[in-house]
């Protein structure tokens, strides 16, 4: 009857953890990887971020959905998570600039969420143990349905998703009177990044994952973008001998989140996966040129093996530029000699914090640089 609450859930890990609930949408079993992330506000975005492909996101701000979604802030098409945890789901709305609610964005995309969970306890047992598969399914008992589901569910290490969420086709972005012109690799692009791009008076061409060095140079591009993304990075096997190509003919590169790892991996280096990653707005990151802290938005679960003394391990081109306060993780790196720079977190911020915008100008520079 109208009013009734939500049918029971469950989210099941898989070190056997069981976590209730109620389940809102999809009631058949779903599988992922379980993240959690810190941000407070910005959960349409954060669903349809690419990097977030084939994750289960819980949410550890208590309620979500209270301003509805809209059709301005997506950073891609449709909801990418797997599914959401949240310890509420507001099932009303209220938000001048919003066109619906999230629980029937979320739906009309078979997303399940399951609610009143308690998101505090499981991201400290994610904090704890790492992030792990899990499944959430209907009732309060998983079923050999279930549990079959999750023993088939695939690690994230050595899983190829930048492919899957890639553009099939080629596709321009921004003014066409702009004067720079950059290609776009789209590993999981955020449209944000996109939009930056044309305020800073670059258009783009954005092209497959898998595009060779030698149709990106037939596009003439004043430089090339390297974009965010989910999976391993080094399951991306065939983009850092692109990369390396097109380092080759000194054209400008400009690395972000994937985009970074992939910087590394191309020039010798190698990425590890992280306990549990960084998924929040709030990551303090030191800039070691000038000491200044940089507080970022950020979603990975792999990074580039590397220290602020020891370098990038194997990869002797390169110097690091950034590290996390927290964890001293390489947050940043940059070539000693060609104009190639990356950065682990997200400058073009959506959700979180605006400190490290000024990226897009320095790629600016060094397209002006290039022309030169």
């Amino acid at each position: 009857m109208a009013g009734s609450p939500p049918p029971e859930g469950f989210l099941l890990l898989e070190d056997g953890t069981l976590f209730l609930g109620r389940l809102v949408g999809n009631a058949g079993p779903t599988v992922a990887e379980v993240v959690f992330t810190t941000n407070m506000t910005g959960y349409q975005e954060v669903f349809s971020d690419p990097s977030y492909n084939a994750q289960i996101v819980v949410m550890t701000a208590p309620m979500i959905g209270n301003y509805g979604i809209n059709a301005d802030d997506p950073e891609s098409a449709r909801p990418q998570v797997a599914g959401v945890v949240v310890r509420e789901l507001s099932r009303t709305h209220s938000n001048w600039r919003a066109t619906g609610s999230l629980d029937q964005w979320l739906a009309e995309s078979n997303v399940p969420v399951l609610t009143e969970v308690d998101t505090r306890r499981l991201a400290r047992h994610l904090r704890s143990r790492g992030v792990m598969r899990g499944v959430i399914g209907a009732g309060t008992t998983p079923t050999a349905e279930a549990l079959a589901a999750l023993g088939g569910c695939p690690s994230m290490v050595g899983l190829d998703l930048a492919s899957v969420v890639s553009t099939r086709e080629p596709y321009a972005w921004g003014n066409a009177q702009h004067p720079f012109h950059i290609v776009a690799y789209d590993f999981g692009i955020k449209r944000n990044i996109l939009r930056l791009f044309d305020a800073h008076g670059v258009r783009a061409t954005v092209v497959p994952s898998n595009t060779s060095a030698d149709e990106v140079l037939a596009l003439r591009p004043d430089g090339v973008f390297l974009s965010n993304g989910p999976g391993d990075p080094e399951a991306v096997a065939y983009a850092p001998s692109a990369i390396r190509a097109l380092a080759a003919k000194g054209v400008p590169m400009f690395g972000i989140c994937l985009g970074h790892q992939l910087l590394g991996l191309s020039f010798g280096g190698h990425t590890t996966k992280m306990p549990f990653g960084h998924r929040g707005g709030n990551q303090p990151v030191k800039e070691l040129s000038t000491g200044k802290v940089l507080i970022t938005s950020q979603n990975h679960g792999f990074a580039v093996a590397g220290s602020e003394t020891g370098g990038i391990d194997g990869a002797p081109d390169l110097e690091v530029t950034h590290v996390n306060l927290n964890d001293g993780t390489v947050e940043g790196l940059r070539h000693r000699s060609l104009p190639i720079f990356g950065v682990q977190y997200h400058p073009e911020a959506a959700p979180g914090p605006h400190d490290a915008i000024p990226h897009f100008s320095e790629f600016l520079d060094a397209l002006k640089s290039a022309r030169v």
